[in-house]
């Protein structure tokens, strides 16, 4: 049988896989945009669940917009005020995080160090603008969190959001690993499938508003990253499993997993 290849990097996504933003960031954030305009537009958090199914905050806007007010939405100025509202939403989304409304998921902050230590390259795979990420890592992780990370892939850089592979496989390209080196880590269905579609297993740890999600096909599928008084649970290449993530099981992961793939 082969020799797999070594693990060189993990490319993250960031809103609810490195911190839960949703609810209580980018909602809150839609919300204060809607209100400065006196749009009358409230998105409570059922129906905020739901619309998370349409990834990239702008599609989100319009496809909200097209299933209240069809004609609005396809008026030529319709455009213009989604960009407006999604500037002005990040504004307030860069705001609430400032003040430190949001933190890391358990278990985040131990592993980007220590995989930083062990020689692990990190990375960003993201839907979300490179404004929200900036603002997230300072915030929790203070000034110069982004050299931590050598490439970032966020925002509009590619022209179709996730589930399309494209922000993965830019990544890729830009750390110039191939797939088969590297595990990206994801909370949706939508970016399990992204990751997926440019060659990549995923280690899936679910959130508040994808907890119940079909995660069909995913590598590894925990309830967390884990700590010592508190491991993660779930299963990795198909068997069961309990502990603590860490750069050491990930590289033992690595190598189950390719013959996992093979099968």
């Amino acid at each position: 049988m082969p020799v797999a290849p070594p693990l060189r990097a993990l490319i993250f996504d960031v809103d609810g896989t490195l911190a839960e933003t949703e609810r209580d960031g980018h909602r809150v954030a839609f919300n204060r945009a809607f209100a400065e305009l006196g749009l009358g537009w409230e998105w409570d958090e059922a129906l905020y669940g739901r619309l998370l199914a349409v990834t990239g905050g702008k599609e989100r806007m319009l496809h909200y917009w097209r299933g209240i007010d069809p004609q609005a939405a396809a008026a030529p100025d319709a455009a213009a005020l989604v960009a407006e509202l999604h500037r002005r939403k990040t504004r307030h989304y860069v705001e609430l995080v400032g003040q430190g409304a949001l933190g890391l998921r358990p278990g985040v902050r131990r592993l980007l160090e220590q995989a930083r230590d062990s020689g692990l390259t990190l990375a960003i795979a993201t839907t979300t603008t490179p404004d929200n990420v900036d603002a997230l890592l300072r915030s929790t992780l203070g000034e110069g969190a982004d050299t931590l990370f050598a490439c970032v892939g966020a925002g509009d850089i590619v022209p179709r959001k996730k589930p399309d592979p494209g922000i993965y496989l830019w990544v890729l390209q830009r750390l110039g690993v191939p797939a088969r080196e590297c595990l990206a880590f994801e909370d949706s269905p939508a970016g399990l499938r992204s990751a997926s579609a440019a060659g990549l297993r995923s280690v899936v740890t679910p959130g508040a508003y994808t907890r119940d999600e079909d995660f069909d096909g995913a590598w590894a599928l925990l309830d967390g990253l884990g700590e010592d008084a508190r491991p993660a649970r779930g299963r990795v290449a198909g068997a069961d499993w309990s502990g603590v993530v860490d750069p050491q099981c990930l590289r033992r992961w690595a190598q189950v997993g390719q013959e996992y793939l093979s099968r």
